[in-house]
């Protein structure tokens, strides 16, 4: 026994004699109160210990999942002796009588406040709520499930999902039935649709002949006749897709080979609306046109393990088909979830050519993970099967009907588009609960059974009355008291703004990145630049999912001082003076391009008095700027 800690020796001995002196006792005393384990206990086991020791982990083969598991104790013995605190091990522990064994092992220590909680729970007997397990959750929005609806005839199915909902929750449309709801005029409308559906302005034209249509279904027919727009839909829709599939025009790894763009086989499968159950089978089973998805990055010098390129298929193929996000756990067992590393190991297992050997935190353990997918209930995957073979199994896995994340999670990424805010927050943590579970899975199921036609998910969508409902404010963070109220008011994306640029001053880009198309180039179709940058396009090393709506002092330094927008008003102004050297009817041309109105009689004072008369290159540029610069331009309302 010689050199152990006297801390430890006295432990020992406790655990030998079980005989103690209250005076000896170097514990903190227990709590001197009646313990409720949901106000006292509960915090301390989600905050300190569940990490390790609940949600079906067990280090030291102790799991606190409930009760009877902590009874059972650890590789130690038992953990806890009821009624007898002072003799357990687990307050022992967290006391840190022993300097070399603590618990926990990382982070702040229990206070002596917490381990007196601990010791009057148990010396009360242990008692445990009964409705409170901390064991692994069962999987969430996982299997398909049929919502069963009686739709009153000419209703959106989505309008007759929130009719309960906003009745229940004060705030929202109103109660009656969704005719009576308040929607936006026809001008907002169109704007809304067209910037959402195709990425552009809608024309003075379009605008006009969209008011002056009487037919009362004339917001659903815009939707439709939007949507049959390939081009457009293809050319807006990609900038979504590039951001989930990290695909780019340049950056890392393009110039050596280790990085693959699949920027032809995406635009078709958008412009001809390819079924979204073979989009993803043959993302996950690609052919050599497509495989740039799972090939991922291949870094030059050292990677670390999370990063190798099997690993970021799997973390990708999670990500955006499955709403999971294992990155945490292709390090070690996450801390955000339940994810271990074991899960995210056999899921790229399947992308690689041979064994991959598990990595913790970058150090080898000696073992070699195989290869199964992240729900084992929908699917197997034979881990000695092919690297072709498990490619070809896994994709019929995700986009088999056993499978109802797949189509949950894309809807849930529409809806979020759409309206601001996903029916499931954050959209890459599908374990959560959906704020109307119905309105989810109906979606899904209703994707499903219509052979995975994304096009018409997205008209149903913005066929309803909810979309079409005044925007609102969600401010910078929505929190978890979210009550849905109509679409957020959204900043146009920076692939929308520029092409809105475009519009307003006839400057397109020059030449796409793919295609050596040179007519009207659209944003999506080129490389980045520092305009694109500032306004949140991401440099597509990684998923991104969800761009941040928040300004930033970036955006303004650019929009107010950066060259890249300065050039293409400079050039704008030119034209517009050679084309409408005429003042007032610039005005007029510039304010019909940019708001699909004529200006009222204030906005035609101030604008003439910005461009002067007759009007220099100058006033022209100003104007265009003043105008790209006004919230009305750069928001959708």
């Amino acid at each position: 026994m010689k050199g152990l800690p006297s801390a430890l020796l006295h432990s020992l001995a406790v655990a030998s004699t079980g005989v103690v002196s209250a005076a000896e006792s170097p514990l903190p005393a227990p709590a001197a109160k009646q313990i409720l384990f949901g106000r006292d206990i509960q915090p301390i086991i989600e905050q300190r210990c569940a990490n390790c020791h609940a949600r079906g982990r067990a280090k030291g083969g102790l799991s606190m999942d409930s009760r009877e598991t902590l009874l059972q104790g650890g590789n130690s013995g038992p953990a806890v002796r009821p009624g007898k605190s002072e003799d357990s091990l687990l307050v022992r522990l967290v006391a840190g009588l022993d300097p070399d064994n603590i618990m926990p092992q990382k982070g702040s220590r229990l206070t002596a406040e917490q381990v007196g909680l601990l010791r009057a729970w148990i010396d009360q007997g242990l008692v445990w709520d009964s409705a409170v397990s901390f064991a692994r959750k069962a999987p969430q929005n996982l299997k398909p499930r049929k919502v069963d609806l009686k739709v009153p005839g000419g209703t959106n199915p989505i309008d007759h999902l929130l009719t309960q909902y906003f009745a229940a929750n004060a705030g929202g449309a109103g109660s009656g039935t969704p005719a009576t709801w308040k929607v936006v005029d026809d001008r907002l409308f169109a704007r809304r649709v067209f910037l959402d559906a195709t990425g552009l302005l809608p024309s003075a034209q379009e605008v006009r002949d969209f008011i002056d249509d009487p037919r009362p279904d004339k917001r659903q027919r815009l939707v439709e006749h939007l949507l049959k727009r390939d081009q457009a839909y293809a050319e807006h829709w990609l900038a979504f897709w590039n951001d989930l599939l990290r695909n780019d025009y340049r950056g890392t790894g393009y110039i050596d080979g280790g990085r693959k763009q699949i920027t032809p086989w995406l635009y078709a499968a958008l412009s001809t609306n390819m079924p979204y159950d073979r989009f993803v089978a043959e993302l996950i089973n690609p052919g050599s046109e497509n495989d740039g998805f799972i090939k991922g990055i291949i870094w030059r010098g050292v990677v670390n393990a999370s990063q190798t390129p099997e690993m970021q298929a799997a973390q990708n193929v999670a990500q955006v088909f499955m709403g999971v996000n294992i990155k945490c756990a292709s390090c070690h067992d996450s801390f955000i979830n339940d994810w271990r590393l074991s899960d995210a190991y056999g899921l790229a297992s399947i992308f690689s050519e041979g064994p991959l050997e598990v990595y913790q935190c970058d150090k080898p353990t000696g073992t070699q993970s195989q290869a199964r997918f992240l729900y084992p209930e929908l699917g197997t995957i034979d881990p000695e099967a092919s690297r072709p073979e498990r490619l070809k199994r896994l994709a019929e896995i995700v986009t088999g009907p056993a499978d109802g994340r797949l189509s949950r999670s894309f809807v849930n990424r529409l809806w979020a588009r759409f309206m601001g805010h996903g029916l499931v927050e954050p959209v890459d943590d599908m374990e959560q609960p959906a704020w109307n579970q119905d309105l989810l899975d109906w979606l899904a199921e209703d994707l499903v059974t219509n052979g995975y036609d994304l096009k018409r998910t997205i008209a149903i969508i913005l066929s309803s009355k909810a979309y079409q409902l005044p925007a609102v404010d969600l401010g910078e963070s929505t929190g978890t008291n979210y009550v849905f109220r109509g679409p957020a008011v959204r900043r146009l994306s920076a692939e929308q703004f520029r092409d809105a640029v475009a519009q307003l001053t006839g400057i397109w880009h020059e030449k796409a990145a793919v295609g050596g198309r040179t007519n009207q180039v659209r944003t999506a179709l080129v490389p980045a630049d520092p305009l694109s940058v500032a306004l949140g396009r991401p440099n597509r090393e990684q998923v991104v999912t969800v761009r941040s709506g928040t300004a930033t002092t970036l955006q303004a330094l650019e929009l107010t001082n950066g060259q890249t927008l300065a050039n293409v008003l400079a050039k704008g102004a030119a034209g517009l003076i050679r084309e409408t050297p005429e003042s007032s009817a610039l005005v007029g041309r510039v304010y019909q391009a940019a708001f699909a109105r004529l200006p009222t009689a204030r906005e035609k004072d101030i604008s003439l008095q910005v461009v002067g008369n007759p009007a220099p290159l100058e006033g022209a540029q100003d104007l265009l700027w003043a105008v790209a610069m006004l919230p009305e331009f750069q928001l959708i309302y």
